[in-house]
């Protein structure tokens, strides 16, 4: 299967709820598997009139939108997976604005499913350790204040980005830039033993103790990227700061202002896009398996 996801291919697959039930279940479960009320494998069709499925062996019902986002749900599954496939293509995000007009729902429906999706981009692609060649990079998200810019502004919030070279993205928000706080979230999430980029910033001056191999660029002396003869690597922090470029544009130009308090869900949001870049069909079945 292509792993882009185009409108055309998007209604061509659902082009109903039955269809979009269909697609909850066949990822959840699987149009056959094994029952949990009989033990045995069997397979399982569609009951009228309701959003369930029966055992073709012992007819145990299975709704495959309980415990999920949809359970409930007045609004169309068909609304709902299209607000998830605006959210997989986008590059820069989708407001609650734009989901409104899209959908035709209200704002307040609008911004619920929003939240409600970023909820699932942030839990669909639990990954581990990021491990090779690591870079970090802090940066300072919030609206515009007024004395001192970068690491002095006050009234931002400050987050912390870690970029695997060829590999998965991470990101959280973080109370500090000091020493133990900046330790602790590399220990977290980065194998010991990995090459380390970062800028000259004091506190991530305790990694090479840490069990890392770790290598500092002096942006503040016009130093952008280096080589190490001794290790055989260039050390650079390009691929995180891109990242927190196209974060803070997305922000700029599509949500105007994020707050500290869903920070992280934003965070989620454009790490697993970035970590599944040209695999929509993918990222789309990721999420629905979240549900």
């Amino acid at each position: 299967m292509a792993t882009k996801l185009t409108v055309r291919d998007f209604f061509k697959r659902f082009p109903d709820d039955a269809a979009c039930l269909e697609h909850i279940m066949s990822v959840r479960y699987g149009l056959r598997h094994e029952c949990e009320k009989c033990g045995k494998e069997s397979s399982f069709h569609r009951l009228a009139n309701r959003p369930a499925y029966s055992c073709a062996n012992c007819g145990h019902h299975v709704y495959p939108c309980a415990g999920t986002v949809f359970q409930d749900t007045r609004t169309p599954l068909q609304l709902w997976f299209y607000a998830i496939y605006l959210f997989v293509v986008t590059r820069h995000g989708v407001s609650g604005k734009e989901l409104q007009r899209q959908l035709g729902v209200t704002y307040k429906t609008a911004w619920r499913m929003g939240h409600q999706i970023r909820k699932l981009m942030t839990t669909a692609d639990p990954s581990g350790m990021l491990m090779g060649h690591i870079e970090l990079d802090e940066a300072y998200v919030g609206g515009h204040r007024p004395g001192k810019r970068g690491r002095g502004a006050a009234g931002k919030t400050i987050v912390m980005g870690m970029v695997e070279r060829g590999g998965g993205i991470k990101a959280q928000v973080i109370p500090n830039i000091k020493k133990d706080t900046l330790r602790n979230v590399v220990l977290e999430n980065v194998e010991p033993g990995s090459t380390v980029s970062t800028d000259e910033l004091m506190s991530y001056g305790l990694l090479t103790g840490d069990g890392y191999e770790h290598g500092a660029v002096k942006h503040g002396a016009k130093e952008f990227a280096f080589y190490d003869y001794r290790s055989g690597v260039t050390h650079h922090t390009n691929s995180v700061e891109g990242f927190w470029k196209l974060f803070k544009y997305s922000v700029r130009s599509t949500h105007i202002h994020i707050s500290a308090k869903h920070m992280d869900k934003y965070l989620g949001e454009f790490t697993f896009r970035s970590s599944h870049r040209q695999m929509e069909n993918a990222m789309f079945d990721l999420l629905i398996g979240a549900v």
